[in-house]
């Protein structure tokens, strides 16, 4: 089942998911979080750091990553520092509840270190780690963290993480696996912008090459999208 929420444009999304995450870190005693990669959640973190920065009890909050890039976290395609420059710096969260997918280390060694950390923090459910949250974006190809359609399979790895790579430059990554993801309590993916149009209609309507993304095998995922 897919819930869409549709408003004006990006800045209205990110405004809108940001007092929704609120409410549900408010609801709960420990929040585990998984955060977006790439430009689709800075509009999100901005709202975050100037609006929610002392009305949030962030020592409750565990942040992890969906995906990152083969990088140092001082590189300028790094997710952890890009959420580092955009809120990590205007919040205060405890060290030890920050814990970031390490792009300059091996990447196999790396996808089993972090798979690893998630068993021993989240809570367990059939042997698979729960997040509380999952926030996802959504590539003009269809790719969500970074399972793109060329290794679609990715979706169906038996380890929390795995090494993936870009389709076009062959970039290295680390990203959580389908089950994983679909395994989370809630599911959302902020994905504004015109030229998605096309696939997110292919995949609301199960129509086209819509089996090919893995975008749509998300399941019971909510949609937060612009006009």
């Amino acid at each position: 089942m897919r819930t869409q929420h549709t408003f004006p444009n990006p800045p209205a999304v990110a405004e809108a998911f940001a007092a929704y995450l609120v409410e549900a870190i408010a609801s709960v005693e420990v929040f585990h979080l998984a955060l977006s990669g790439g430009s689709t959640p800075k509009l999100l973190f901005d709202a975050l750091a100037q609006q929610y920065a002392q009305s949030i009890d962030w020592s409750k909050v565990h942040l992890y990553w969906g995906d990152e890039r083969c990088v140092p976290p001082t590189d300028g395609e790094s997710n952890y520092g890009m959420t580092d420059d955009r809120l990590l710096q205007f919040i205060d969260i405890p060290t030890e509840n920050v814990h970031r997918m390490r792009g300059e280390d091996p990447p196999m060694i790396e996808a089993q270190r972090y798979g690893q950390l998630l068993i021993d923090h989240l809570p367990l459910k059939g042997g698979l780690p729960i997040f509380d949250m999952i926030i996802l974006g959504m590539g003009a190809d269809g790719h969500t963290a970074s399972i793109f359609p060329h290794q679609i399979d990715l979706l169906h790895h038996p380890r929390p993480c795995a090494v993936a790579s870009h389709p076009e430059t062959g970039q290295q990554r680390i990203t959580l696996t389908g089950r994983i993801i679909n395994a989370a309590r809630s599911i959302h993916f902020l994905v504004p912008g015109a030229n998605k149009k096309a696939v997110l209609k292919e995949i609301f309507n199960g129509q086209g090459k819509d089996r090919t993304y893995p975008a749509a095998w998300i399941e019971n995922a909510e949609w937060w999208l612009d006009e």
